[in-house]
């Protein structure tokens, strides 16, 4: 079983694969697609994935995730990663300034594609925002505690195991392998 994983960023490529190791062959497709805009994940990650399979004619997974802060109602939700390049850790900080309620998730939606359609599969890591800690980690890693750590303090291992990512991967592989016990696979025309 061949599955594209659509991204420009390699490592995250390298991620899926591995861990899929032995389930699924995994290609890492570069290709760019456009940012769909809506206020669901999944809907961005489902535009990504339409816009890829009409390029590929493949299956193919391709993600997209976004930052929840509660008390910011919800913001920067699917901008995050605009949000961390414009005013970045410090300026999150700077709005979560004399707010109580601290608690925010991270989701991260998988599309997968094929010729019968997108399947979206979602993962979600609850936590709350704290003062920067941690040298590990990219983005808000450093100021996104999830059981007591920030990811950006977890040893890289622990955090692929328990991230919104590796969630949505765990729900897409279950499928996957559900699919392989009734006699399907990924390649497979037919619906789940």
């Amino acid at each position: 079983m061949n599955l594209a994983v659509v991204t420009s960023n390699a490592n995250k490529a390298r991620e899926v694969a591995a861990y899929f190791a032995g389930v699924l062959e995994v290609d890492h497709v570069a290709l760019e697609c456009p940012e769909f805009r809506h206020a669901d994940v999944g809907e961005i990650a489902r535009g990504k994935a339409e816009f890829a399979y009409r390029a590929l004619s493949r299956p193919l997974i391709v993600d997209d995730t976004a930052l929840f802060i509660d008390a910011l109602r919800g913001f920067p939700g699917p901008y995050a990663a605009y949000v961390h390049d414009t005013i970045g850790n410090a300026g999150i900080l700077k709005l979560m300034e004399g707010v109580a309620d601290r608690s925010a998730h991270f989701e991260t939606a998988i599309a997968f594609a094929r010729e019968d359609g997108i399947r979206i599969f979602r993962g979600i890591l609850s936590g709350t925002i704290v003062a920067p800690r941690g040298e590990g980690g990219f983005g808000y890693d450093p100021i996104f505690a999830h059981a007591g750590q920030t990811l950006a303090e977890m040893p890289l291992a622990e955090k692929s195991r328990i991230s919104h990512r590796a969630r949505a991967l765990e729900a897409f592989r279950a499928w996957v392998e559900r699919e392989a016990g009734d006699g399907r696979t990924v390649n497979s025309s037919k619906n789940a």
